[in-house]
């Protein structure tokens, strides 16, 4: 049997090699002159090449948000104009009331499903502040990974980390928040410690077969996207009775490498009523001598782009014309495509790319392989790009060739041209692979050595496939299953899910296509994992093992008091221009969470994993509290965690399975939201414990403080530290705050007499 834990195994991972620091994606600021990213109603600006937060009491407008009734609320002025590197042009406005805030520090950065990275930011602010960071590949439920960077007032490379990404191409959000400090920004960089990976190998796709497409072609050695064939052949350009090539929606489309579609040629198919719907169909592109060949003898693709009009909203514009660059075959998700080709055009413009289905215009998926700037000369472009989420099944990359149009002010006509055009994929290992894991014993998953499945039998003598896993003193709890070997995106990418938990019993179950399954077990242990692959099922038996250890875990006796303070009125949070949106009958910027409690979690929990919650508590004051999931305190995940405690002055115990949602995948705490009341109040918590719920692991230390974090209305996050007085639980406020508390967490006048705390300090107002 192949040894795959033992430690020899594992030291001896490909070439030998330690996991090194590689540089995914850099952002220097300093090489632009404005905001560079999507505008999402806030706009840094640019002081000396640094990217400049001015903090939550400026808002950014457009002319036309200035051309509302309610543009500008009382106390708002106008203070100036900022303009973007695209060159839109906002006003600068500076608002009575400081108003929530964000905006893009990164965008198109190349990602791994499941990688964990780094980001570091050279940063500095005019007040330490905490910035929550977003990185997300997308904009649902889910898709985001939490953190933040703690940016001091000096200049300093601050980092952070996320770990869960599950998308491969990210962006990173900055959210200041409420925060009035400015924050300067120099440059940001992602990076993530990669361990070595076999060398890859690539195979240029000519067709399925490896052969030329093209019948009657001089040399098989031609591949699909040279055009030196010089003419395509008849069966290429045959059309229907309504002048549509019949290869577009036919078997055959794949075999036409380059499609082209230009507005107004080759219009479309005959409505009921005997109209066109105005919309082009594509067409094999047309092959012409390259002009900037002096011997005339190379050919190349090309678009004429001669009519640029809208064809049914705004946007449309910008496909009216097009080009793809056609694949063979549906790529599979998780698999690496390198594309490579030569590109210049008539005049410089800049063509955005998105990935379609196996029809040309059959539209997939808006990301393709990014930008793409055109100039009069040849240029060569070399990518590679994993397939996953909504990309695979792609088979061809599209091109619109008049991005940079508008209704308004559409592109001049122009030529597009295209040569030596390749699909590369790389090979990988295909069948059904199975790798395993330990981590309570820290045995991490080799995939590069996953063991294949083999022919064989089930304990029944029915013919299966059959792989073991796991030996003595490298015992498995965990598993992968696979389709494929040989890059460990794509072997992720691929994986196979029961549709139920595993038990210590052999027991076939249904599995299905899952992406990123890891499959936990009931035991450590060596495994025999049995694959029916015609009825698509799955058992397990456990050869030798032994119960995965169980912990005595006692509550923490911390007790915890918090002072809550008095908040304003409440809102319904803020609008989209970051105004509160106030609630009616009462007209405050207050919210349930501005008084909070968290329970931090020593690390990062996973979806679906399933933990028990148990403390005391009571308050001054009968309320609720609700509660939410939060990665790093402040960094909010998932409005549902542990539902709501309902505070009483009596103490009760609270006991609570609580399993992680896949919308708070990478979770670490759990928020209690303090300011449901408005009153100000004292919350007293003690003796917890979070737990998995298998009591194979405490989620927290069984003494000290440091897994336990609150807020009070005005202050920042901070560190509970238990103090018999209980003044350091009162308030931490920001300098410059006009709110005065008595001793009672009350706000008062500056009118009132005696011991208040005021700018965070205990004064005596007299």
């Amino acid at each position: 049997m192949k040894k795959l834990f033992t430690l020899v195994a594992l030291l001896a991972c490909f070439l030998g090699a330690k996991a090194e620091w590689v540089q995914d994606y850099k952002v220097d600021y300093s090489q632009n002159t404005g905001f560079p990213f999507y505008v999402m109603g806030y706009v840094p600006e640019w002081i000396d090449g640094v990217m400049t937060d001015f903090g939550a009491n400026y808002s950014y407008k457009t002319d036309e948000d200035m051309q509302k009734d309610d543009a500008l609320k009382e106390g708002d002025v106008e203070v100036g104009t900022v303009t973007t590197q695209g060159g839109v042009t906002y006003h600068k406005i500076q608002l009575a009331s400081a108003a929530w805030h964000q905006y893009f520090i990164a965008d198109g950065i190349p990602t791994e499903i499941d990688g964990s990275y780094t980001v570091k930011a050279m940063v500095k602010a005019s007040e330490a502040v905490t910035v929550n960071v977003n990185m997300g590949w997308g904009w649902g439920e889910g898709q985001q990974a939490h953190s933040s960077l703690s940016v001091g007032t000096d200049w300093a490379e601050v980092e952070c980390e996320f770990t869960g990404i599950a998308g491969t191409s990210c962006n990173l959000v900055a959210q200041p928040g409420n925060s009035t400090a400015t924050i300067e920004w120099k440059y940001v960089i992602v990076g993530h410690n990669a361990k070595a990976q076999r060398p890859t190998t690539w195979q240029q796709w000519l067709t399925n077969d490896g052969k030329s497409i093209i019948p009657g072609a001089a040399s098989e050695s031609k591949y699909m996207g040279d055009a030196e064939f010089g003419a395509w052949p008849d069966w290429a350009l045959e059309k229907n009775a309504d002048g549509v090539n019949i290869n577009w929606r036919g078997d055959r489309t794949g075999e036409i490498c380059a499609w082209g579609l230009a507005m107004g040629r080759n219009a479309g198919d005959t409505g009921a009523d005997g109209s066109l719907d105005g919309r082009a169909r594509p067409y094999p592109a047309d092959i012409e001598v390259d002009a900037t060949d002096a011997t005339g003898k190379n050919h190349v693709f090309a678009v004429h782009a001669d009519k640029i009009e809208v064809i049914d909203d705004d946007n449309s514009i910008q496909w009216s014309n097009q080009f793809w660059i056609q694949s063979p075959q549906p790529w599979k998700e998780g698999s690496q495509i390198r594309i490579k080709f030569r590109y210049r055009a008539e005049k410089a413009a800049k063509a955005a790319t998105q990935i379609h289905k196996e029809h040309p215009s059959d539209y997939l998926h808006w990301e393709g392989v990014g930008d793409v700037n055109f100039t009069t000369e040849w240029q060569e472009f070399d990518k590679t790009i994993t397939f996953n989420g909504s990309q695979a099944t792609g088979w061809s990359l599209a091109f619109n060739l008049c991005a940079e149009s508008t209704k308004d002010a559409p592109q001049e006509a122009n030529v597009f041209y295209f040569d030596d055009l390749s699909w590369e994929t790389m090979v990988l290992d295909e069948g059904y692979f199975i790798a395993g894991s330990n981590p309570g014993e820290g045995l991490e998953y080799d995939l590069d050595n996953a063991i294949a499945f083999e022919d064989g039998v089930d304990p029944d003598g029915s013919a299966c496939l059959v792989a073991t896993v796991g030996e003595k003193n490298a015992y498995v709890s965990q598993v992968m299953i696979s389709t494929v070997r040989g890059n460990d995106a794509a072997f992720k990418s691929n994986t196979l899910k029961p549709e139920k938990a595993i038990t210590n019993e052999i027991e076939w179950m249904s599995y299905a296509s899952a992406s990123l399954a890891k499959i936990s077990l009931p035991a450590e242990g060596i495994w025999k994992v049995y694959l029916d692959t015609e009825y698509t099922s799955v058992a397990f038996e456990m050869l030798e093992g032994k119960e995965i250890v169980k912990k005595e875990i006692k509550p923490n006796p911390t007790e915890i008091v918090i002072h809550a303070l008095e908040r304003d009125d409440l809102s319904d949070g803020t609008n989209q221009d970051g105004t509160p949106n106030v609630r009616e009958n009462e007209g405050g910027t207050g919210e349930a969470w501005d008084n909070q409690f968290w329970i931090v979690a020593n690390r990062a929990l996973a979806t679906g994993e399933v933990t028990k919650l148990q403390f005391k508590y009571k308050a001054t004051k009968a309320a609720k509290s609700s509660t939410q999931c939060h990665v790093e305190p402040g960094a909010y995940k998932h409005w549902s965690a542990i539902g709501d405690v309902n505070f009483t002055d009596e103490w009760q115990d609270f006991e609570q399975t609580f399993t992680v949602p896949s919308e708070a995948n990478e979770m670490k705490s759990i928020a209690f939201n303090l300011a449901e009341i408005k009153e100000a109040n004292d919350y007293e918590i003690k003796d917890v414990v979070w737990k998995l719920d298998d009591d194979t692991e405490s989620l927290i230390n069984e003494t000290g403080t440091e897994n336990f974090f609150f807020k009070v209305v005005g202050g920042a996050v901070t560190q509970y530290e238990a103090d018999p007085s209980g003044v350091s639980t009162i308030v931490v406020n920001k300098a410059g705050s006009a709110a005065i508390y008595n001793l009672a967490g009350q706000r008062v006048s500056k009118d009132y007499k005696g011991l208040v705390v005021k700018d965070g300090k205990k004064t005596v107002l007299k």
